[in-house]
């Protein structure tokens, strides 16, 4: 006999736009094994959702695709199908899956995503853009984007300050 639960798979769900967590909810409702990653995330705005989707537009789905097929998954209401890969649904490893898993906790354990472990007076490096490679100093997360802003030493021991998007800079 063969175990039903060893056909499924993780795949790659998407959403249409801003409809995550409705697709999420009616796919649960529905039987269906979702892992849907959201991270906490600190808006302008103090009436606005402090939840976001890691991935926007996508989350994983455990099923049987062989056997059930791609309409129910394809139909749901706020669907956009599965991701497919020359014509055929393409599955994602369980070790990826439970990586992120594990990724998804520490953020929310660190309480956000880009600031774990910084502080104000901690040099990072900018690892993108016009000012790649060069070293500066961490000075605040600007409230409600994902821009920070560091102070970058210039000529003669200036420090200018400079607003960068946070994920393009590591701790030094």
């Amino acid at each position: 006999m063969v175990d039903d639960a060893a056909q499924e798979h993780w795949y790659v769900l998407r959403s249409k736009p801003h409809k995550e967590a409705a697709l999420a909810r009616y796919a649960r409702q529905h039987g269906f094994n979702i892992f849907y990653p959201t991270i906490p995330y600190q808006p302008v705005n103090p009436r606005a959702r402090r939840i976001r989707a890691y991935f926007p537009g996508y989350m994983f789905l455990r099923a049987d695709l062989a056997n059930l097929g791609l309409s129910p998954v394809t139909w749901m209401p706020f669907s956009s199908g599965v991701v497919q890969v020359g014509g055929e649904a393409a599955p994602v490893p369980d070790l990826v899956v439970r990586a992120l898993s594990t990724r998804i906790a520490e953020i929310w354990e660190a309480g956000g995503l880009q600031f774990e472990g910084l502080k104000p007076g901690d040099r990072v490096v900018i690892r993108e853009g016009m000012f790649e490679g060069y070293e500066a100093i961490f000075d605040a997360r600007l409230p409600g984007t994902e821009r920070v802003r560091v102070l970058l030493r210039m000529l003669n021991d200036r420090y200018v300050p400079l607003e960068v998007e946070s994920h393009l800079i590591d701790k030094a």
